[in-house]
């Protein structure tokens, strides 16, 4: 469905994408995760035929975005992170308008326009006009707007940005709806938890760089390696019991840091895997230390972005 290779922006002598290389398969819900300057609008921007590389190509269902932008168009739905709206208009003829400007036949506008005011649960809007409507019910618009040729592709630059917490549900609950219909979606979200409950897979960037691109699990799976440990101790066992417990930690050589975050919790760093968490843990029972729960810290995906990032 999505093919990029080699993408790249500058802007002057910076570089804002450099040298990303992507694919995403059809009828995927696809996040896009990375902090503020990272590379995803600009990414998004060419996607959408509004910006072109410095170098690369991107394709979307065979088609060329760069040689063949209006071909391209026909298969991609864009809502910016910043969209805009004809407040003189009710729902119903913001839709039509839409559907004109892509040649919809008139017995077509109308039954597209219903459709989608029922998908995105504004079907009792429908004579209510657009300045009447909440932020919330606006970008559900927006989004029913990006539909209206019916593309293959939809390319969502934070389309839950300003949501309350029951706009955002009804917007995952639309996504995800989308999805059962055979849609491809590339999402660019700071709401991480949601992503992860959403999406299929993810791809992050940093600094207009490609860090990571796969399943969510297969990056919980890359983080949750290199998580630090949870050693706790025997509830009561004594200042004396921790303090030894500490001091054990401190001559093996591959410990990094160790934290107590807890009276009796330890949470250790090590540079390793899980022979070297073993080799701990056979020294710390050598040495009568009091251990009753000796684990990987769980990491949700926040703090694997951090860690991803380098911003931990």
């Amino acid at each position: 469905m999505l093919n990029l290779d080699g993408l790249t922006r500058y802007y002057g002598s910076f570089p804002a994408l450099e040298d990303l290389t992507l694919t995403v398969e059809d009828g995927c819900l696809h996040g896009f995760v990375g902090p503020n300057g990272a590379g995803k609008t600009t990414t998004m921007r060419i996607l959408a035929t509004l910006l072109k590389p410095t170098r690369g190509s991107a394709q979307v269902d065979g088609v060329d975005v760069v040689q063949n932008g209006h071909e391209a168009r026909k298969h991609i739905g864009y809502m910016p992170d910043f969209f805009g709206v004809y407040d003189n208009l009710t729902c119903e003829e913001y839709l039509d308008f839409y559907a004109r400007c892509y040649r919809l036949a008139a017995r077509d506008r109308k039954r597209m326009a219903a459709q989608l005011l029922e998908l995105v649960q504004l079907e009792d809007k429908r004579e209510t006009y657009v300045d009447s409507l909440s932020r919330g019910m606006k970008q559900r618009l927006c989004l029913a707007r990006s539909l209206i040729h019916d593309p293959s592709l939809l390319i969502l630059d934070e389309p839950a940005s300003g949501m309350d917490p029951r706009a955002r549900a009804d917007m995952k609950g639309i996504l995800r709806t989308l999805r059962e219909m055979g849609k491809t979606v590339l999402i660019s979200s700071h709401i991480l938890p949601e992503l992860s409950e959403m999406c299929d897979s993810l791809t992050i960037l940093d600094h207009g760089h490609l860090v990571f691109s796969g399943t969510v699990e297969a990056l919980a799976d890359k983080m949750n390696g290199n998580a630090p440990l949870d050693i706790r101790l025997r509830e009561g066992c004594g200042e004396a019991a921790v303090e030894n417990a500490v001091s054990c930690l401190k001559e093996i050589p591959f410990v990094t840091e160790i934290l107590q975050p807890e009276p009796f919790l330890l949470r250790v760093r090590l540079e390793g895997g899980e022979e070297e968490s073993g080799r701990l843990l056979q020294e710390m029972i050598r040495r009568e230390t009091p251990v009753c729960d000796f684990h990987r810290a769980p990491m949700n995906l926040e703090k694997v972005f951090m860690e991803v990032t380098g911003d931990a």
